[in-house]
């Protein structure tokens, strides 16, 4: 993981260094700000393709600098294709080849990518930034205007928090050039629905994810993987496994007491042969990391922070105690497949629309979550289920039969990879159980508790008539809005809502986001 910053205006050195010093924990391996006509560029690099120091950024041709936090997947036809057209490069980094790209197709070039991207060109000819993100927002990018409305792009709001006067998530599928947000692709658009018989659609989903997991196996540095034993983590070790010569090394965490992932995750790894460590997590640690996983998150959504905290000390564990550098995660299925809740949703229309829903807004919830506490721990994260074609694919499946009507949430993602048999049938049909809840249901216990101790019911009721943009309804959330004003006072409105169920339809209408209160719930949490 990386970290970049682009700016042309009356900022200071000074004044961008510090903004832009903000994370260099997602690149500590080497820092430049290049100066521009009017302005810098900035780049922390966290060294994975090319770790020679040829692949330090900014690149430069044709006096046109680039800044890039991404993997450019499939890159080197691509850098062939240039080679072949006079091109030459300096490393074997795979974000060399953007430049030459922009040099030859301008921002068309964006519809070339495979990628997981966030960018900033700086046009020497124009004197102007170009900026741009991958389509669903893995890699994250934030922008601002200043106060003589020069626009800032970063990829962290604290970047950009003493700078600009709003912070705003840059929008997925899209680049900016010359003022304008242009959508170059949306991820969700469906131009022929797959009605194929399921026996094809399955065999589909398994051979393109199988290809979206050797993807993300490529890198120069090593590679480890985070195991919750839950159904989308678990695919992707087994996969993973199956490609490499050696034992994977697999990573799950839990409370000491009432920890369900660690239980399940022991027998994937076991069943695998991966080298697998636990993590144990207590309460202290739990609240003591609260502040700082809300300010390095930059959210005050109650479900992001809940499934943070284990997440941010798996992964603090994982850089403290190994060299790995890669981490694979199991986010975007249950926005693809649906979840506990989308079991209710009242037709196949609706189903899809709460699909085009999630995965416009994922880049603000569990894909921010996974970057964040990854990148904070200097490392990268790569997300299988992100796969571009992958999306693509399964947002054009028959709703109806994405719906639960096997008795079996997610049943064609689990009937996809039953005759393998990479996976154990109790792992491969095992009930879903919320991420929060799985590292023990104690966790978000301490944190209820801690927040009710916290706030006396007339502190509550005053506080909360302070917000009327994503108003706290319980004080557990109250505490978490108030550390986020803190770190990023005025700056809600970063994050769309609160990432909760449907509450329009029947049986979702829940005042918490955990899965554990609705009622078909049943055997997920044991």
């Amino acid at each position: 993981m990386c970290s970049i910053m682009g700016y042309i205006g009356l900022l200071s050195y000074e004044e961008f260094k510090k903004g832009f010093d903000e994370t260099i924990s997602r690149g500590p391996d080497m820092s430049k700000i290049q100066k521009i006509d009017g302005g810098y560029l900035g780049f922390h690099r966290l060294a994975i393709m090319g770790l020679n120091p040829n692949g330090m950024q900014p690149f430069n041709l044709n006096n046109n600098y680039l800044v890039c936090n991404g993997e450019i997947y499939g890159f080197r036809p691509l850098k062939d294709e240039l080679i072949s057209k006079g091109y030459k490069f300096q490393s074997e980094s795979d974000c060399e080849i953007l430049l030459p790209l922009y040099e030859e197709y301008g921002t068309e070039m964006f519809k070339m990518l495979d990628a997981e991207f966030a960018l900033v060109i700086y046009d020497s000819k124009s004197k102007s930034l170009i900026a741009g993100r991958d389509p669903i927002g893995i890699r994250p990018l934030y922008y601002g205007y200043d106060k003589n409305g020069a626009i800032a792009f970063a990829s962290e709001p604290k970047n950009l928090v003493t700078l600009v006067d709003k912070i705003l998530p840059f929008p997925p599928g899209h680049y900016y050039k010359d003022g304008e947000f242009v959508c170059y692709r949306e991820i969700t658009d469906v131009k022929d629905v797959v009605s194929d018989d399921i026996e094809i659609v399955c065999q589909n989903i398994h051979d393109l994810l199988i290809k979206g997991v050797e993807k993300r196996l490529d890198a120069d540095a090593p590679v480890g993987f985070l195991l919750s034993g839950g159904l989308d983590s678990s695919l992707v070790c087994a996969i993973s496994q199956k490609f490499m010569s050696k034992p994977i090394e697999t990573y799950a965490i839990g409370m000491s007491t009432d920890a369900i992932d660690l239980k399940y995750a022991k027998k994937v790894a076991d069943y695998i042969g991966s080298n697998h460590h636990e993590i144990i997590m207590t309460k202290e640690d739990v609240l003591e990391a609260l502040d700082f996983v809300i300010k390095t998150l930059a959210t005050y959504d109650i479900t992001t922070i809940r499934a943070s905290m284990g997440m941010y000390l798996i992964c603090k564990a994982i850089h403290e105690q190994s060299d790995i550098r890669v981490l694979l995660t199991g986010e975007i299925s249950d926005e693809l497949f649906g979840y506990k809740y989308t079991d209710f949703a009242p037709g196949a229309e609706e189903f899809q629309k709460e699909a085009v829903k999630r995965i416009h807004e994922i880049h603000m919830y569990d894909v921010l979550r996974a970057d964040r506490c990854i990148s904070v721990n200097s490392l990268e994260a790569r997300v299988p289920f992100g796969d571009l074609d992958f999306v693509k694919y399964v947002m054009a499946i028959d709703p109806a039969m994405k719906m639960n009507t096997y008795n079996m949430g997610k049943y064609l993602l689990r009937h996809a990879f039953e005759k393998d048999e990479i996976l154990p049938r109790e792992i491969l049909m095992r009930d879903k159980a919320a991420f929060s809840d799985a590292v023990g249901h104690s966790m978000v216990d301490h944190l209820k508790d801690y927040a009710n101790a916290y706030y006396s019911d007339e502190d509550y009721e005053r506080l909360i008539s302070k917000y009327s943009h994503s108003k706290p309804f319980t004080k557990e959330s109250l505490l978490y809005r108030e550390i986020f004003e803190k770190h990023y006072p005025g700056q809600s409105e970063m994050v769309i809502d609160f990432w909760m169920p449907n509450k329009s339809w029947e049986g979702c209408n829940v005042n918490d986001p955990s899965a554990r209160v609705l009622s078909n719930y049943g055997n997920s949490g044991k």
